[in-house]
């Protein structure tokens, strides 16, 4: 085989080999790292006044104005079978599109963008607590870390059929 042939083999390799990659949004909530996938990202917000909603479900925390729209405010906290915040600490607000309707998710944190490659992506390990599996699509392992990646349409799903 030629050089000429070698380097287009390997050439032809390196786009066979090229791994896909997925950008997700972090955010923390009670230690734990979890993964919004950012093409459903529309916004994030810093605390937001929520106007409580009578005979919503207990993850439903009120709704909200944001820029003339009525988005519904959910407590991914009380989806996850977690304690509420103590304290007076801020919380922040990731604002997620489903079905065409905007959606609040009330976290405790936001972190960074990673772009993480999808051959590091694993299903749910079996010590994974079951609520949180109903709503994850996987995780990555990250330096120590497991990054648990939120099925945000299961998520909202949750609230019409809470188990």
């Amino acid at each position: 085989m030629s050089t000429e042939q070698q380097a287009q083999e390997a050439h032809n390799r390196s786009f066979v080999g090229e791994t896909k990659t997925k950008e997700y949004l972090t955010v923390i909530i009670e230690g734990q790292m979890f993964g919004i996938p950012i093409l459903q990202v529309q916004d994030v917000l810093g605390e937001l006044k929520v106007t409580k909603i009578p005979l919503a479900p207990p993850q439903v925390a009120g709704s909200l104005n944001l820029r003339g729209r009525i988005v519904t405010a959910v407590d991914v906290r009380k989806c996850l079978g977690l304690s509420p915040l103590e304290g007076t600490s801020k919380r922040m607000s990731v604002v997620v599109n489903h079905d065409d309707e905007l959606y609040s998710l009330i976290i405790d944190s936001v972190g960074d963008v990673l772009t993480l490659h999808d051959k590091d992506f694993e299903q749910n390990p079996a010590t994974l607590d079951l609520m949180w599996k109903s709503v994850s699509l996987g995780v990555y392992r990250l330096q120590g870390k497991i990054l648990v990646v939120l099925d945000v349409p299961k998520l909202l799903l949750s609230l019409q059929h809470p188990n």
